[in-house]
């Protein structure tokens, strides 16, 4: 119980501080308001960063995005994996096709690594589109093995066999006899991708692809060289990275705990 409350509670305030924080910065994150590599408390609570801009600030500015952004990207590709993959497991004992159709491409996705696939689409398509499109690609395939692993273990009970004798459609089985049986554990599968996606947009930011002047992980690169002088404009960012990491992974712990005992 400690457990679950510290997750949730962490979660919570991670992420009201992140979605207003905007509102709480003092400055502009690309103002310089005092000298490069100022320390903390000349320059703004952690100081400021090479070209003088308040560390804090940037922090505050650049977090929404970076969620938003992240959270837009992990629901679509669980959404459409999740689709997928219960419709497979539904389909696939009556029509051998499905699989193939399906999940084989998916399979094939999958094989291409998560930084290469952020690169090509970026390439084609660059701004925030394109990123949410490449994490959510990215993510697609797993969320997809989640969901019919998940929809297989109650596939084949009475009930639903019930609904396919009666001829209902896919959206009455998927959405009425099977999604409720595995909501938790899809659910539980969306916290960790959301992880993976907030990992591969601060990536994106750390290559020099962000969307964002204040990205925490452009935060991250942009400290590293001047990390002698100035430790805190990189513990920062890291900081904050993990702790919505953390936070999201031990919420996703408590949901997972949970969608296993309304499977059984």
């Amino acid at each position: 119980m400690t457990r679950k409350l510290l997750g949730w509670g962490l979660f919570g305030l991670v992420v009201v501080l992140v979605l207003i924080g905007p509102e709480l910065a003092s400055h502009s994150p690309t103002e310089p308001v005092a000298r490069p590599y100022s320390p903390p408390g000349t320059g703004g609570v952690f100081g400021t960063d090479r070209l003088g801009r308040d560390v804090a600030s940037r922090m505050l500015h650049g977090g929404r995005p970076l969620l938003l952004t992240s959270l837009v990207a992990a629901t679509a590709g669980s959404v459409l994996g999740a689709l997928a993959g219960i419709f497979t497991a539904l389909a696939a004992p009556r029509h051998r096709w499905v699989e193939a159709v399906v999940l084989r491409p998916l399979d094939t996705l999958a094989a291409v690594p998560p930084i290469l696939m952020l690169l090509l689409v970026l390439t084609a398509l660059p701004g925030r589109a394109g990123l949410v499109l490449a994490v959510a690609l990215a993510g697609l395939p797993l969320s997809a093995r989640v969901a019919r692993a998940a929809a297989e273990q109650v596939a084949g009970r009475a009930h639903v066999e019930a609904a396919v004798a009666r001829g209902e459609g896919w959206g009455w089985l998927i959405g009425r006899e099977v999604l409720p049986l595995v909501a938790g554990t899809l659910l539980a599968d969306l916290g960790l991708r959301f992880v993976i996606a907030f990992y591969l947009v601060a990536a994106a930011g750390f290559l020099g692809l962000s969307t964002s002047s204040a990205d925490w992980g452009l935060l991250v690169v942009e400290a590293l060289p001047g990390a002698a002088l100035q430790p805190w404009a990189l513990i920062v960012p890291v900081l904050g990275i993990a702790a919505i990491a953390v936070s999201v992974n031990l919420t996703s712990d408590a949901v997972s705990r949970r969608a296993r005992g309304l499977v059984a």
